[in-house]
């Protein structure tokens, strides 16, 4: 069998979860490769909303195995919260969420250290959500991580100790007033490992490898959005992963010919959290109207969300880096009431008109060209058939299509799964 993936096409918060949620039947295995508590993915069913972390997707489904894969980073702290959180639901999370030993531990210090790091910055910081995340991946690719694998070895404390020094030594070096407890922020941290050993652990490439031989289907799911890949987002204002569909290779340890289709999920305009270039963000009323009808504030951070016009031009290319065959558009219910759209078809850089994203995206080199469609002001939330859909939201997502070369498979028209469909 093969694997499929599901990630974000734009700076993240397109609405992952709600389609994972809605894809998760179709499925055996739901498994999270990269991103770490820094992500949240909201699903909302029977007039209930549920914001989840670390934790797939899929969890609230019968049938469905939830992974932790190994490119995630994982703060127990938090993860136990999550938890505590599922608990009225009477989920059998003991079988039905399995977490990689190779996944990385966010410790108490590399949040102090995120902290001490982004207030050194100033004006020039990066917009961290300040969970620990950049720091535990630094200390991955240093060689230096502790891992889930880690906790059922007679020297995890002193390897914990070890590096916890470390951090705190670093810190200092950042010059910054920062207050904290260290010793209380443990004792939380090793009674959230106590929790986390009560889990399920597996080698989890095996794990999944073993499941494609015996014919089950996987949907690896992503979290953030390609523009935050560390190699190909708005760097430096990204994340510290692959967010990518490569990530889910190396995030899974699934080989690329193993993956068959990958579904793109984009907004019907575009938001962005924290810092970074923006080129089609709005600063006037449309803009304040996008966002209080999306209601576009981060899951996790609360922060608000910028807003602006579709940018097809980043669009096309998160299309491409992933090798998207199906896109699946969300909040096009949030565009309902605006007389004319507008969509970027393009960018003047330096002068020149360009139909790619180029190296470097700031607001003194990017002009971005629109084109204006028509548009529509139809309540969608209680349509359920493609047919129902206004002629001009219609003609919106055609033109999305002939532009990107690639079909709109699914319309969100509400944040309940049963708001979805299918074209």
């Amino acid at each position: 069998m093969t694997v499929d993936l599901l990630l974000g096409l734009q700076w993240g918060d397109e609405g992952k979860g709600k389609i994972v949620d809605v894809l998760t039947s179709n499925y055996d295995i739901i498994a999270r490769f990269q991103g770490g508590p820094n992500a949240g993915h909201t699903l909302e069913f029977d007039g209930i909303k549920h914001v989840l972390r670390t934790i797939p997707s899929g969890i609230f489904h019968k049938n469905a195995i939830n992974i932790i894969g190994n490119g995630v980073v994982i703060d127990p702290v938090v993860f136990q919260k999550e938890l505590e959180g599922l608990e009225k639901f009477k989920l059998d999370i003991k079988s039905k969420l399995l977490i990689s030993r190779k996944a990385h531990l966010i410790l108490p210090t590399h949040r102090l250290l995120d902290a001490a790091s982004e207030a050194s910055k100033g004006k020039a910081k990066i917009g961290s959500t300040l969970k620990g995340i950049g720091p535990t991946y630094m200390d991955k690719t240093g060689r230096n991580g502790i891992r889930v694998g880690d906790i059922e070895l007679e020297d995890f404390k002193l390897r914990y100790r070890t590096l916890a020094d470390k951090h705190e030594a670093m810190i200092s070096f950042y010059n910054v007033d920062l207050q904290y407890d260290l010793k209380e922020m443990e004792e939380e941290f090793f009674n959230s490992i106590e929790d986390l050993k009560k889990l399920t652990f597996i080698d989890s490439e095996e794990y999944l490898n073993n499941a494609l031989k015996n014919g089950k289907t996987i949907l690896a799911e992503g979290a953030q959005g390609s523009l935050l890949d560390v190699d190909f987002g708005t760097y430096p204002f990204v994340t510290s992963s692959t967010t990518t569909a490569a990530g889910a290779c190396t995030g899974l340890g699934i080989a690329p010919n193993k993956v068959k289709d990958v579904y793109g999920i984009f907004k019907a305009y575009t938001t962005r959290v924290g810092s970074g270039p923006f080129p089609t963000e709005l600063f006037n009323e449309e803009g304040l109207t996008m966002a209080k009808v999306g209601n576009e504030f981060g899951a996790v951070t609360g922060r608000p969300r910028r807003c602006g016009w579709l940018d097809l031009v980043a669009l096309k290319y998160a299309v491409q880096v992933n090798g998207v065959t199906q896109l699946y558009m969300m909040k096009g219910d949030v565009l309902s009431g605006f007389e004319t759209l507008d969509i970027c078809t393009g960018y003047k850089y330096k002068g020149k008109e360009i139909q790619h994203l180029p190296y470097n995206i700031e607001p003194e080199n990017i002009e971005p060209i629109f084109t204006t469609l028509k548009g529509w002001k139809a309540d969608l939330t209680g349509m359920t058939t493609y047919e129902e859909l206004p002629a001009e939201l219609k003609e919106y997502i055609e033109f999305i299509e002939k532009e990107v070369e690639v079909p709109i498979k699914v319309i969100s028209v509400g944040p309940d799964r049963k708001q979805t469909i299918t074209k």
